[in-house]
């Protein structure tokens, strides 16, 4: 029995065999059809290891023929209306377990959200090591071999090394398709609390014989894992799920009745990447919560980057905010350091107030800011507390992920357990406070240690622990979102260490990169749309003290095609940079509305950290904004393929050139490192 379920341009045909297996035999952009044998052990459309039971092949460290793969039977299937599109649901069976498989599309975009549930059927525990959220054997459908044709996308991600996409033939990650199988694959994984340390939970594959591109997002806030690799027929496979126990110690015991629902993901297909990266943005905006005081778009000042950096006092922020608002900002956040009278890195953890830091108390400052005409916000760390935090010594062992009887560390902090009511009722205190007493409408919520493998406190495993704390977590931050409603929250992993979109369905705002050279930070800002939305991508703006206009100028552009996160040393900037701020400001304030609706775009190609020029656009119904940067190399122009009239939105003063061309746009700037925005009819 063949089921159809193609739709908006996303290819999805199933097959129910005679011996009742349930295959995915099609799926991707336009006509993915191939006519390579597939078999319950190749494409299944789920995989389940439990422990004590078979899996059936030469498989290696890949997750294929797995103990469940090729046991389950089909029982039925269901098609769901929802409010935002058909949910098509398999139910499979072994007599141990049932399976039930869920496909959730989206009206109108090429787009999957994909999941599985297991329920303990049996009267015995059953003990689970792995579970996709996805499964597929045929990316490489065509004429051509796999490494001719087929292309890996890999985003990789580092510490003030954001956002770098790199483009992969197979036979250059080691996968030489030259047998019927093999052990090799290519597995690309997150082990710990910060989701994006290595890599983004992300990835895509092209099939250049095709013409066709699918993208994916794994959206987990801990561990996770996706691989490629062959199985026999030489089919490439793509295997998508949360937490492992090969990878990452997870391993979870079902006793009878109980039920595991595996982390969600979503594809998107398209003809290219850029098109399938639009259908992944299209879905992120169905997927992400905004509320009425993000939507307007606020211009932020945080007091931190190449500003005060963490050492606030009433005596500097007076001054600073006053600054602040003379230039447009329409939001002020003091970040780290106030709760602290001198070091503060492993003592916090109280967030009460320095007393020896704002004599005249902390809400003076907040008063000002609001005064001034702007919303304050404030910097918290709520999952840690310092190792010399008085407040820890008093929280019992099990506030605190705990491996072999200790406590775990990194980098002088603990790492609090949000399964526990006690640690939950402490952090909305927290919020309490700063909210009601404080008057905040912002909070940054940072993020800088990573909680490693998990805790073995009340779980199967230390994965098991770790997965159950991450979704506590999030259930912590819907019951904040629900009790303030206009309350902004910034998501900040030491800048983008967890951007993945379980925090982001729910985080206003995402810090990318704490990044402090504005140089390299364009590298970073250009490539932030392909894994943050760009109403979502807080991205820094902060001239120096000895900046010039090219600088500040540089510095603006970085940031005015997304969210201006406003910093520097704006008490010592020179009169021409103020009022270049201003003017970007000013400027950024007239088309801000157009970008929640807009679509990025690569003219010039995903930017790289090497590239003489990088080039982001945003598309909307009636004209492109196009930020355009200039880095290195020895030719002052370049032409952008894209017609129409082009005109420089800014700066407003200066010697960079737009004209027409006969092959697109031709943009000179003179100079290394200087930067512009262009509006394109």
């Amino acid at each position: 029995m063949l089921l159809d379920f193609s739709q908006n341009g996303l290819g999805a045909v199933f097959e129910v065999t005679e011996d009742k297996a349930v295959l995915l035999k099609e799926f991707g952009y336009g006509n993915t059809a191939d006519a390579r044998a597939k078999a319950r052990k190749t494409a299944p459309i789920v995989e389940v290891q439990i422990i004590g039971e078979n899996p059936d092949s030469h498989h290696g460290y890949k997750h294929t023929a797995t103990s469940g793969a090729c046991t389950l039977e089909y029982v039925s299937h269901r098609v769901t209306e929802t409010e935002i599109g058909n949910r098509i649901s398999f139910l499979l069976t072994n007599g141990r377990i049932s399976v039930t498989v869920n496909y959730q599309f989206y009206s109108g975009i090429a787009a999957v959200r994909t999941w599985a549930a297991v329920e303990n059927i049996s009267k015995d525990p059953v003990g689970l090591e792995y579970v996709s959220s996805f499964a597929f054997a045929g990316l490489d459908a065509g004429e051509l071999t796999a490494d001719e044709k087929m292309r890996v996308c890999i985003p990789h991600n580092a510490w003030v090394r954001e956002v770098d996409w790199k483009q992969y033939r197979l036979s250059e990650l080691g996968l030489d398709m030259i047998s019927s199988t093999s052990t090799k694959r290519i597995s690309v994984s997150n082990n710990g609390t910060w989701s994006s340390k290595e890599y983004l939970p992300m990835g895509a594959v092209l099939n250049t014989e095709r013409e066709s591109a699918l993208l994916w997002q794994i959206e987990h806030n801990g561990s996770w894992q996706w691989e490629l690799g062959d199985v026999p027929s030489k089919l490439l496979y793509l295997r998508l799920s949360g937490p492992t126990e090969q990878e990452h110690q997870w391993y979870k015991e079902l006793m009878p009745g109980e039920r595991f629902e595996s982390v969600k993901v979503c594809l998107t297909a398209a003809k290219d990447l850029c098109g399938a990266l639009a259908a992944m943005t299209a879905y992120r905006r169905i997927l992400f919560r905004n509320n009425a005081a993000n939507t307007a778009m606020p211009v932020i000042f945080n007091d931190y980057m190449n500003c005060l950096w963490a050492d606030p006092t009433e005596e500097k922020e007076l001054p600073l905010i006053d600054l602040a608002a003379a230039v447009g900002a329409e939001y002020y956040c003091m970040d780290a350091g106030w709760y602290a009278d001198g070091k503060w890195w492993d003592n916090v953890g109280e967030w009460l107030p320095s007393a020896r830091r704002f004599p005249n108390g902390i809400k003076r400052i907040f008063d000002h800011i609001r005064a001034k005409g702007m919303v304050p916000g404030i910097w918290l760390e709520l999952e840690v507390m310092g190792i010399e935090c008085p407040l820890a010594k008093t929280f019992e062992d099990d506030c605190f992920f705990m491996r072999h009887g200790k406590r775990v560390i990194d980098h002088g902090r603990y790492h609090l357990d949000f399964r526990n009511p006690r640690v939950r009722a402490f952090a909305d205190a927290v919020i309490d406070r700063v909210v009601r007493e404080y008057g905040v409408g912002y909070i940054k919520m940072d993020y800088n240690i990573d909680g490693g493998a998990g805790t073995e406190t009340d779980a199967d495993s230390f994965g098991d622990g770790l997965l159950e704390h991450n979704r506590a977590y999030l259930s912590w931050l819907d019951g904040i979102r629900e009790r303030y409603p206009a309350l902004i929250w910034e998501n900040c992993g030491s800048g983008g260490m967890r951007m993945d979109y379980a925090m982001l369905e729910r985080a206003h705002i995402q810090s990318v990169s704490d990044q402090t050279n504005y140089k390299k930070n364009a590298y970073i800002a250009a490539g932030a749309p392909t894994t943050v939305l760009p109403e979502q991508a807080a991205i820094w703006s902060y001239p120096l003290a000895d900046a010039d206009s090219d600088a500040a100028a540089f510095n603006m552009v970085n940031a005015m095609l997304q969210r201006i996160h406003l910093s520097g040393k704006i008490m010592s900037w020179s009169d021409e940079v103020r009022a270049l701020v201003s003017e970007g400001i000013a400027l950024y304030k007239t088309y801000r509305h157009l970008i929640p609706d807009a679509v990025p775009f690569y003219p010039l190609g995903l930017p790289g950290y090497h590239d003489d020029w990088l080039c982001l656009g945003l598309r909307s119904d009636d004209r492109s904004l196009l930020a355009l940067w200039r880095m290195g190399g020895e030719t002052d122009a370049v032409t952008v393929p894209l017609g129409g009239k082009a005109e420089i939105l800014y700066p407003s003063k200066g010697d960079a050139t737009v004209a027409a061309a006969n092959d697109g746009i031709r943009v000179c700037l003179p100079r290394r490192y200087t930067a512009l925005l262009i509006s394109l009819d």
